[in-house]
């Protein structure tokens, strides 16, 4: 294919590619992946033309054009340890962002299958699976990784990833005219046409935006030195060539969050005419496909394209080759932990709906966390929520859309129509006409949750503590005695738990003396949704007084936590202050943002809440996140503003 606007110091890269003959493994494909972080599917090829991308979009009149992938989360690295493994993040403990989970020994980076295959693998260079990656992932992994320096006997899997057009590439302005240097930026005017409307519509916000379409065209510039290296090195006709998004948009209500914004990506493969038969007729170039595609398949995807079945462990499934799997009708997606803050929300989507579930509906959307705070449509967000407080006057058109996610609380559950609402702002989960629907992708969720042994519903201080036991994250609930039962009663006591009809307070009381310590933490956070205990539960204070000394240090504090809403604050305070001051890590943060939620309630305790802000040895191991949200809970309290690390 020809090359829009080959820059000249691509020329060297190429004299030195031309070198290789992988291509001599002739009995197999070679495979290039080609990464980019942090965008949506605003190409020219997916509608958008607007979008300066020349390269993308003649790559694409080769290519299989995939209209519905999927990522399992907003943000990178809980995608990035599903991708490699080809197992939700939830099932092997890698769903909270920066974390270090311990996948079981079964579980390893396709990439192992890989070399059985007889691959040679190379990645160039970002890995952040969120566990220590296994030794014999690849046989290179750094700056320097290509697969120019494959042996002549071998085919090769080869990723680049471009950090480009990553949200600081929009945030950053030293990094922003770094990465498009060189190129002719867009027209605000004209690409603000498709600036969606929970944006303020203002100057900066649509200056972002402009942002968000120069860094994908750089990031097309980089996809085309890499296709003209492939082909000066005569390995076009014989390479598989993958391009593909961690995630959506690196902007707010995109990135780390369930919708379309922040989980539909672009993915678009070219198989050349030698290895068609091979793909099968879902690789023709040229087309489109409106296959349903997790990008956990990715894995399972290139083992067939190799010749290899499936593992037998692997959640994610094969679209290509001889292994393809039965096309998906659901793809799922998860949040949990975004750095200090905890939002644990559920997706389902078909071909038209969405279905979301809020299990912490009494959290905003916009929960304030530090990183995405600096960013100048987080302020320009911000502004809004100032303006529509004090009732002043704007000119911003959207600034009722703008609204509509600054609201204290969110739904229980979300339905949408991405077909009539491709923005995603009418929740139509209560109307009558799609309860059938609404019925249909709740269950999906359901069930996912218990197949897939989701142990993002066990907080984190409480999933360390029986990893400790169990020996990783996976096998607490898939191995022993019921584990299925244990995973259903879990996520029963969650399920409940969201709501606020009373009707269910003897279940939930009840549930406050269960023997799992994840059901008991559950209901105590179901409990403090209701505040309201009629005479006939007098129990649940004594209860909760109880659950004061719980091993569990979730429970104690679900437990504190519920006691404020029974008006039992002194005793409650002591509790939370005590886990600051003694906790573990993620205790402290589960503390810590509790202080942060309660506002001038927590008052009493900001003793605690400024003697554990000052306790800076906090910043090794990302202690951090407990002083970011104590410095954002003291800032309200003493009406002050500034930010950490």
């Amino acid at each position: 294919m020809r090359i829009p606007g080959k820059p000249l110091n691509v020329l060297l890269f190429l004299a030195a590619a031309v070198s290789t003959s992988a291509d001599s493994a002739g009995s197999q494909p070679n495979i290039l992946w080609l990464s980019c972080e942090d965008i949506s599917a605003h190409l020219g090829c997916y509608g958008y033309p607007n979008a300066t991308t020349p390269v993308l979009d003649a790559f694409a009149k080769e290519s299989v054009v995939y209209d519905h992938a999927y990522t399992t989360a907003g943000v990178c690295a809980p995608c990035r340890s599903a991708i490699i493994t080809g197992m939700y993040q939830t099932s092997i403990g890698s769903h909270h962002m920066r974390c270090k989970a311990i996948p079981p020994d079964h579980v390893k980076p396709f990439t192992f299958w890989l070399t059985d295959a007889g691959y040679y693998r190379t990645n160039n260079s970002k890995q952040d699976y969120q566990f220590d990656t296994p030794k014999g992932t690849w046989d290179e992994s750094s700056s320097k990784a290509h697969w120019k320096n494959c042996p002549k006997d071998k085919p090769f899997f080869s990723v680049f990833n471009y950090t480009g057009c990553h949200e600081s590439g929009i945030a950053s302005e030293s990094k922003y005219k770094k990465v498009v240097k060189g190129l002719k930026t867009h027209d605000r005017d004209v690409v603000a046409e498709s600036l969606p409307p929970y944006y303020p519509n203002t100057f900066v916000a649509r200056d972002d935006w402009g942002r968000y379409y120069d860094v994908i065209t750089a990031m097309d510039r980089w996809v085309g030195e890499h296709l003209a290296a492939l082909d000066a090195a005569g390995l076009t006709d014989s390479t598989i060539v993958v391009y593909w998004s961690d995630h959506g948009v690196g902007l707010p209500r995109a990135k780390r969050w369930l919708y379309e914004s922040g989980t539909h990506v672009p993915l678009i493969i070219r198989v050349p005419e030698k290895w068609q038969k091979l793909a099968g007729k879902g690789g023709m170039p040229g087309t489109r496909s409106d296959r349903m595609i997790s990008m956990i398949d990715l894995g399972p995807t290139m083992l067939s394209l190799a010749g290899v079945a499936t593992p037998e462990h692997m959640q994610g499934q094969a679209f290509l080759g001889p292994h393809a799997a039965k096309a998906r009708s659901y793809v799922f997606g998860a949040r949990d932990r975004m750095d200090e803050r905890y939002d644990i929300i559920r997706m389902v989507r078909d071909k038209r709906y969405r279905y979301v579930r809020n299990y912490e509906p009494y959290k905003t959307w916009y929960q304030y966390m530090n990183t995405p705070e600096k960013g100048r449509t987080m302020m320009e967000i911000r502004n809004s929520e100032a303006a529509i407080a004090s009732g002043s006057p704007t000119n911003d058109k959207n600034v009722r859309t703008v609204g509509q996610f600054l609201q204290p609380r969110k739904p229980l559950e979300e339905l949408y129509d991405v077909d009539n609402d491709p923005y995603e702002m009418t929740n139509i989960a209560a109307d009558p006409r799609l309860a059938n629907k609404l019925q249909e992708l709740r269950q999906q969720h359901l069930n996912w949750v218990v197949d897939t042994r989701d142990v993002g519903l066990i907080p984190e201080a409480e999933l360390h503590r029986l990893r400790a036991v169990s020996g990783s994250e996976w096998a607490i609930l898939n191995t022993g005695e019921n584990a299925a039962s244990r995973m259903e009663a879990i996520r029963d006591a969650a399920v409940l738990a969201g709501g606020t009809d009373a009707r269910d307070l003897p279940r939930l009381s009840e549930w406050l003396s269960h023997d799992n310590a994840t059901v008991r933490y559950w209901a105590a956070t179901g409990i403090g949704n209701r505040a309201n205990i009629p005479p006939s539960l007098s129990e649940i204070p004594d209860l909760l007084v109880q659950l004061l000394q719980d091993k569990s240090e979730n429970v104690r504090i679900a437990a504190a936590r519920a006691m404020m809403g029974l008006g039992k604050s002194g005793t409650a305070l002591q509790t939370l202050s005590q886990v600051l001051d003694d906790g573990t890590q993620w205790a402290r943060v589960h503390a810590a943002i509790v202080l942060d939620e309660l506002g001038e309630e927590a008052r009493p305790a900001m003793k605690a809440m400024k003697r554990n802000k000052a306790n800076h040895d906090g910043f090794v191991a990302n202690g951090k996140y407990t002083v970011r949200v104590l410095n954002k809970a003291l800032n309200d309290l003493e009406g002050t503003h500034n930010t950490v690390p």
